[in-house]
Parts: C-alpha cells; structure tokens; sequence
C-alpha cells in the first residue's frame, strides 16, 4: 500500500482538479466534449479533471502513458491494420483504449476492486479478457514489488501469467507490479518485430533493468493526460 501521506496527497489533488473540471465546464470555459487530441494542450488541460479516474480518462480514448509514446502506438497499430494481439501487466484506461484498435486484449490485475470495476467496463468488447491474480503473502517471496508495502507478497503468479496464454503477442504493455520481472517474461513472448510499451521509465529501478535488457529503447517524455506534471514512456524493441 501507498504511504498515508502520498495516498492523501493524490486523493486531494485528484478531488481538487475534477471539482475545477466541473467548474469550468459550467462557466463554458471548458466545453462538455474533449478537444481533439491533436490540440494537445487543450486536450491535456481537460484531461486533468479526469484525474485519477480510469474510466474518466478511458472517456477521453487515451491510455494513460505520455502523448507521444500514445501517438507512436498509434501509428505502429496503423501499420498492422489492426490485426495485433496484445498482453498488459495493469489494467484500466489502456486496456480499453487497446480493445477499439486490436484483435484482442489479454490484461492480468493484481488489485481485485480495481481489476472488477475494469471487467465492467469490457462487456462491451468480447475480444478483451481481463484475469485478476492477486499477490500472495510471503515472507520470502520468489517475485516481489519495490513499490511500498508490497515488500512481502509474492508476485510470481502474476508475473507468469503470460505463460498461461498461448501464442506470441504483437504488443506487450508493461505498468502494472513487479515491472522488472515482467520485461524479462515479455521477451520471450514477444513477436520478432512486435514492441513493448514500458510506462514510467524515469523511475530509477526501471532504468536499471531496461539498461541490462537485450532491447532497443525509444524514450517519449513529456506531457501525460491528467498527470500535472512530465513523465516518461518507453517503447522497446529486442535487438
């Protein structure tokens, strides 16, 4: 779990920006329909009261990784017509915004409440499946996350379920938990020419783990919907 602290900082920060959304819209400085993504300021200022919300920005036909990183997989997705088979660690506002433009979807969670409110949101596209497989508690675990309070739950159920899927995939996502653990499992999984999109490589454990990875990486940073700050995405291809 997030510190106390950090997990009130963001509740807040989310709570305020969607209350000025709600403001500006009724003061007709923001309209009710976002702006086309293309006006990538005006699109950015309005997603910022989606904050923190999935669906909310699911709404707005964005994953949430940096725009540029968004318009690269665009454009990739492009030249496959369409015909990609997808896996993701981390589920939410990606997994739908993959489920318009691809053959199929295949998402693991590790958060139950969050992983069922993501399924709701997929009966409407069959060719997405969404498994939840929680952590289990361990003292030692085989696979864990550096992320706080997750020190003693074991990930390696979530970590490998990509092995329980058959056939390569043409786009793997990387941002849910034990994400350096994930990148060694996807590479094996990944088509020859197929990528990976590797979310919030600023983070120095990431870094680390990219940096000794048999890939190529293209690094987007900049702006993210609703995030108030840069961030950065990565696409990465085996050498």
């Amino acid at each position: 779990m997030e510190t106390t602290a950090l997990g009130t900082l963001k509740r807040a920060y989310a709570t305020c920006a969607q209350a000025t959304g709600r403001l500006l819209e009724r003061v007709g400085i923001l309209d009710d329909e976002p702006p086309p993504r293309d006006h990538r300021l005006r699109h950015w200022a309005y997603s910022l009261t989606r904050a923190h919300d999935s669906i909310g920005i699911s709404e707005l036909d964005v994953p949430w990784w940096t725009y540029g990183a968004i318009d690269a997989v665009e454009e990739w997705l492009a030249g496959r017509d369409g015909d990609v088979r997808v896996f993701e660690w981390g589920s939410g506002a990606s997994t739908i915004w993959l489920a318009r433009r691809v053959a199929s979807v295949r998402s693991v969670e590790h958060h139950g409440g969050f992983g069922t409110m993501i399924q709701e949101q997929l009966t409407a596209w069959p060719t997405a499946r969404l498994d939840i497989v929680e952590p289990v508690p361990s003292d030692s675990p085989m696979i864990s996350s550096a992320k706080e309070g997750h020190g003693r739950l074991d990930f390696t159920d979530y970590v490998h379920h990509i092995d329980t899927i058959d056939g390569p995939f043409g786009l793997i996502v990387i941002d849910g938990r034990a994400r350096e653990a994930c990148l060694t499992a996807a590479l094996d999984r990944l088509e020859p020419d197929g990528i990976i999109v590797f979310d919030n490589t600023l983070r120095r454990r990431y870094r680390r783990a990219i940096a000794v990875a048999p890939v190529a990486e293209k690094v987007y940073r900049g702006l993210t919907p609703t995030l108030p700050y840069p961030d950065q995405t990565s696409i990465l291809r085996r050498r």
